[in-house]
């Protein structure tokens, strides 16, 4: 009879590819350790494309394996824990029409659908809708017209871009529903989205963006950012 393949032998041909920056947030996301807004952010992603399920799978098979292998150890404030556990389950919401822009943990943690949400128009052709703004980033759901770019940006941090309708393209290449894009400071980008579809995606950054190239030096020469 065969022998069962471990995870660790499953994550094997993983480890011979080169390492991605979205490897880090899987590993985080398996393990429980992301805020509220990437962990609905990747939870999406991977309802959305089969890139990585099979990847998450093994990972979530080995920390499996490491909990089984671990020894117990008592818990003073057990039940006090498991109180806090239940009382932040979330709350058994309906199902998903299979026409939603957004999937299921996006749908929970917006708290309403596409048609539900008030946008602000932010920039020509350009609108967003801010769910987060705290100590540990903000989270928006933007919505661009088609065939629009938005402006030269640069980051301080990281921003993590799930498109969710339609798509669009920068430096780093082409992204479509369910797609993750990755960017940080060694970036200077100008997403543009292709022609004939508006383009909608949720966004978490963990740090302010900064325009860059003619229309953002206009705009920080206007509000006195720079001399």
């Amino acid at each position: 009879m065969p022998s069962v393949p471990s995870a660790d032998q499953h994550l094997h041909g993983f480890r011979q590819e080169p390492k991605r920056p979205i490897d880090a947030l899987l590993a985080s996301y398996c393990v429980g350790a992301l805020d509220p807004a990437t962990h609905a952010l990747i939870a999406s992603h991977l309802l959305l494309s089969s890139r990585n399920r099979r990847f998450v799978a093994a990972l979530e098979d080995l920390a499996a394996s490491e909990l089984e292998s671990a020894s117990p150890s008592k818990i003073a404030d057990r039940d006090a824990r498991l109180a806090r556990i239940f009382a932040d389950a979330p709350q058994q919401s309906a199902a998903v029409s299979p026409s939603s822009v957004l999937p299921a943990p996006l749908l929970r943690y917006v708290g309403g659908d596409i048609g539900d949400i008030n946008w602000r128009t932010k920039l020509p052709g350009v609108r967003e809708h801010r769910i987060a703004n705290n100590q540990r980033g903000e989270a928006s759901l933007l919505w661009i017209g088609g065939g629009r770019s938005v402006p030269s940006h640069t980051h301080e941090g990281s921003e993590i871009t799930l498109v969710l309708k339609g798509s669009f393209s920068d430096i780093t290449g082409r992204y479509v529903r369910g797609d993750i894009a990755i960017a940080d400071a060694d970036f200077d980008h100008r997403p543009k989205t292709d022609e004939g579809e508006d383009c909608i995606c949720f966004a978490v950054t963990d740090a302010p963006l900064h325009l860059s190239g003619p229309v953002g030096r206009i705009i920080d020469r206007f509000f006195g950012r720079r001399g």
